[in-house]
C-alpha cells in the first residue's frame, strides 16, 4: 500500500536534476549524456506499475476509475502516473516495466514493487519485500557480462515500504508498541534488502523515508477523535506521525552506518516526511482545496467500489483514494521544486559512473 509519499518522491528525486539545469545553464541534451541507463525499483503500491495487476488481475487499482487521466487502469494505484513514472520521464528512459510482464523485454530497468508489499513477512497473502528480493535475485542470475549490462549506470531504489505493517499493527498493537518494538524490525528489514542489492552489484541506492501517515485521509476517517490536542497543525494525527519520525530516525541513522561499511556506495536518503510538510503548508498556493479528503471513495465506499463517489477534478485533491496521491499532486510538487527550500547538488563523477544526490532541508528558510 502506497502514501502520500508519491509526491515526495519526486520532490526529491526529480527535483536534484531540474534544479541542478536551473542553477548551472546546463542544457537537457549535455546532461543526458550522463544520465541513468537503468532504474530498480523495489516497494509496494506508491510504485507498483503492474505487478499485483497480473498476479491477481481483479485488483481494485486494475480497473475504473483508477488511470482515469492515464488512458485506462494499468495496476498503478493513482488517477495516472505516479512517482516513479516521473523519475523515468527525468532520466530520458521508458516507463518501468513491472516484472511479471512476462512478454516485456526490458532494457532500462525492472519494476519490482508490488502494491500490498510489507516489508516483513506476513501471514495474509502479499507479496512481501523478501520476495521481491528472490525476483530480482532471478533475474540478475545471469553471466557477469550480462549482469554488467544491467547495472551500468544504474540506479536502485528499495522503498518505500513498511506502511503496510505499521497500517495492519494498528488494530493489534498500540502506537507505543509500533515505534519501540516494530519499527526496528522493519527498518531492519529495509537495509537487509539494501545490502542485497549492494551485494549484486548496486552503486547508487535511494531509500525513502515514511511521509506523515497520520495525514493519510484514509487513517484520519478510520481513527477520527474529539480530541483536539491529537491534532496537529495540519489537522494530522500526531501518534501517528510519532511512528513516521522514529521510522526515519532510525533509518537515517541505519544510512550513516551503510556509508562508512560500504564507502564506494552513494546512498540517497529522500526525505518525504519534511517535503509532504512542505506541500500540507502551500497547498493552497499550489491549487488543492482540501488536505483531508480524497477524491475517490468515501467513509463508507472504497474507491472503486460499486457507486463510490469520484470529485469533478481530481486536480483539486492531493490525495486521491485516501492512501495514494493524484497525478496532478506528483507533477506539482515536481515543477515546484526551486521553492522547497532545500540546496540539492547533483554531482556527475568522472565518467559519469556514479550518481549522488545531496539533499539538505532548510524549512523555513525564505525564498531568495
Amino acid at each position: 500500500m502506497a502514501t502520500t509519499q508519491e509526491n515526495i518522491y519526486v520532490l526529491l528525486i526529480i527535483s536534484s536534476l531540474s534544479l541542478f539545469l536551473h542553477q548551472h545553464s546546463c542544457s537537457a541534451h549535455s546532461l543526458m549524456q550522463c544520465r541513468l541507463k537503468a532504474i530498480y525499483q523495489l516497494g509496494d503500491s506508491i510504485s507498483d506499475t503492474g505487478n499485483l495487476a497480473r498476479l491477481a488481475p481483479s485488483m481494485t487499482c486494475n480497473k475504473p476509475p483508477f488511470g482515469r487521466s492515464f488512458f485506462k487502469a494499468t495496476g498503478r494505484c493513482s488517477n495516472g502516473m505516479l512517482i516513479i513514472d516521473y523519475v523515468a520521464q527525468a532520466a530520458s528512459l521508458p516507463f518501468l516495466e513491472p516484472y511479471m510482464k512476462k512478454e516485456a523485454t526490458p532494457r532500462s530497468g525492472v519494476n519490482f514493487a508490488t502494491a500490498g508489499a510489507t516489508a516483513l513477512p506476513s501471514n495474509v497473502r502479499v507479496h512481501s519485500l523478501s520476495e521481491q528480493l528472490v525476483w530480482l535475485s532471478t533475474y540478475f542470475n545471469g553471466s557477469n557480462a550480462d549482469r554488467f549490462k544491467k547495472l551500468e549506470r544504474a540506479l536502485f531504489i528499495v522503498g518505500e515500504i513498511g506502511l503496510n505493517d505499521y497500517i495492519a499493527s494498528l488494530n493489534v498493537k498500540s502506537i507505543e508498541d509500533i515505534r519501540h518494538n516494530m519499527v526496528p524490525e522493519i527498518v531492519q528489514a529495509t537495509m537487509d534488502a539494501v545490502k542485497m542489492v549492494i551485494g549484486y552489484g548496486a552503486r547508487a541506492v535511494v531509500v525513502p523515508g515514511q511521509s506523515p501517515m497520520g495525514c493519510l485521509p484514509m487513517l484520519l476517517s478510520r481513527l477520527r477523535t474529539n480530541d483536539t490536542a491529537s491534532y496537529d497543525e495540519f489537522q494530522c494525527l500526531m501518534g501517528l506521525n510519532s511512528i513516521s519520525k522514529s521510522h526515519n530516525h532510525l533509518l537515517k541513522q541505519a544510512i550513516e552506518a551503510l556509508k562508512k561499511e560500504y564507502p564506494n556506495v552513494s546512498f540517497i536518503y529522500s526525505d518525504y516526511y519534511d517535503a509532504f510538510t512542505w506541500l500540507l503548508r502551500n497547498a493552497h498556493q499550489l491549487g488543492f482545496d482540501a488536505t483531508d479528503k480524497s477524491c475517490c471513495g468515501g467513509e463508507d465506499r472504497a474507491c472503486g467500489a460499486p457507486n463510490a463517489p469520484v470529485c469533478g477534478n481530481p486536480d483539486r485533491r492531493i490525495s486521491w483514494d485516501g492512501v495514494h496521491m493524484t497525478q496532478k499532486a506528483n507533477k506539482d510538487g515536481a515543477e515546484s521544486n526551486v521553492a522547497l527550500h532545500a540546496k540539492i547538488q547533483l554531482l556527475l563523477l568522472p565518467h559519469c559512473a556514479r550518481f549522488i544526490w545531496i539533499y539538505e532541508w532548510k524549512e523555513g528558510e525564505e525564498e531568495a
